[in-house]
């Protein structure tokens, strides 16, 4: 039994010394030429702090500190490749595994990726490639935009034999949110769900379900099933996405009963606003990279908001202070508000306004430029001890501090109204000097 004692001790002596390899053995010397050639593959800088040789719990290769782009872009904390051992003699070589740990990667790096992804076109399609992966597994990864972040999530990905995805799993560490990417002949199935989920891009909208299902290619995307909870309500619809010649996108939803009270603040900030929402909006967008598709959306909508308070602005005081213009603040509430929206490249335009409450009625138009200046005209009718009143008021402001005040005529009006027939003369005053107005033409709102 002695000399199975002694291959005992030498196979332990090797363990050891197998187990402390990837302390000593280290591939620096070669970091020059990895560095020089990926820098000119993604004509970028590239840095790497170390790379070693493991041998267990299989014989791997581990490179520490990377980073790419001048302002390091794209940073990697770690990245493990294991190869199929075998295949090292092959013609080509087949890793069974890539770990990549604290991936992260920036604005100006996702913009960079279609072009870092083009091949130089060297290849023949006969020769075989030098290297084709089984696994991909990311960790702890983060996407930094330019205002807000995604992540930490931790992905999955599994190719085929010819190197071609075969099934990719996005998992966000607290697990709100999961996207399922699996191909399907030409194309790829696109199967996401979330819950108590924020938007990492735009307003900080919170999600109580989202579901979006879709077909997607290397150049585009048809999401057929959109399906939202949020804020009480629920949105519907279907949309498709472009991204060969820049960016486009395009669809139409169906808003029903959600609740504007926590919403508008995300979207417009320091606007205020509550009620239920209905609308059918359909848009529509072209830009040149994903940072621009805002500023060139154009979106149609009617819409109609119950049961709600319209805060910033009071129209039955700004209709019965005649002689003032300063009708800033306070609130008006209403029974319903509807009408027609158009936004076209940041500017609004609000047509077809109809406002009631009690005894507050109101239609007109509003337009907000897209430095969020107002203009317009709204007509109030204001029902008082059995009587009627209708006034014009002119819209101007901003979105955050709007004024309501009457036009000119009708001030003139009110004012000769109240001298002529003080206490009862200021209404018939005002229908008379919104007659004159109408007999010198009426003014219609500045399109912008």
């Amino acid at each position: 039994m002695k000399w199975l004692k002694r291959i005992l001790i030498a196979l332990g002596a090797l363990l050891a010394v197998a187990a402390a390899v990837p302390f000593f053995v280290t591939l620096d010397d070669y970091i020059p030429r990895i560095e020089k050639e990926a820098s000119e593959k993604l004509k970028e800088p590239v840095k790497i702090a170390s790379i070693k040789f493991g041998m267990l719990p299989l014989p791997h290769v581990t490179i520490d500190g990377i980073a790419v782009g001048k302002t390091e872009d794209i940073k990697l904390g770690k990245v493990t490749v294991t190869p199929a051992l075998f295949s090292l003699f092959a013609a080509t070589k087949v890793i069974k595994t890539v770990e990549l740990k604290s991936l992260v990667l920036t604005q100006k790096a996702i913009d960079k990726i279609p072009a870092w992804s083009k091949t130089d076109g060297a290849k023949t399609p006969d020769q075989p490639p030098l290297a084709r992966i089984e696994n991909i597994r990311l960790d702890d990864a983060l996407v930094k935009f330019d205002k807000s972040s995604f992540g930490p999530f931790d992905a999955r990905v599994s190719l085929d034999s010819k190197g071609e995805p075969a099934e990719a799993l996005i998992t966000t560490q607290d697990g709100k949110l999961k996207v399922s990417v699996k191909p399907d002949k030409s194309n790829y199935l696109i199967d996401a769900a979330a819950k108590s989920w924020k938007s990492p891009v735009g307003p900080a909208i919170e999600f109580d379900e989202l579901i979006i299902k879709g077909v997607a290619t290397l150049n585009n995307a048809d999401f057929s099933q959109i399906s939202v909870k949020l804020y009480g309500g629920t949105v519907n619809g279907k949309a498709t996405a472009a991204w060969q010649k820049g960016l486009q996108v395009k669809g139409n939803l169906d808003i029903d009963q959600v609740e504007l009270k926590s919403l508008v603040p995300l979207i417009s900030p320091g606007t205020n606003m509550s009620g239920r929402l209905n609308a059918k909006p359909v848009f529509s967008a072209a830009a040149a990279d994903a940072g621009q598709i805002l500023n060139a959306l154009h979106l149609e909508t009617p819409f109609n908001v119950q049961n709600g308070i319209l805060h910033g602005v009071d129209i039955q005081k700004a209709a019965t202070s005649l002689i003032k213009k300063d009708t800033g603040g306070g609130e008006t509430k209403f029974d319903q508000l509807s009408g027609h929206l158009v936004r076209d490249r940041g500017a609004h335009q609000f047509t077809q306004l109809k406002i009631s409450s009690g005894a507050l009625s109101a239609d007109g138009n509003v337009n907000i430029s897209p430095r969020q200046e107002l203009s317009g005209r709204i007509n109030a009718q204001v029902h008082a001890l059995g009587t009627s009143t209708g006034i014009p008021l002119n819209v101007a402001g901003t979105v955050h501090s709007p004024l309501l005040y009457p036009t000119a005529a009708s001030m003139a009006g009110a004012a000769i109204g109240t001298v002529l027939m003080p206490g009862v003369g200021t209404g018939l005053g005002a229908k008379a000097g919104q007659a004159i107005g109408n007999l010198f033409g009426k003014k219609e709102p500045a399109k912008k």
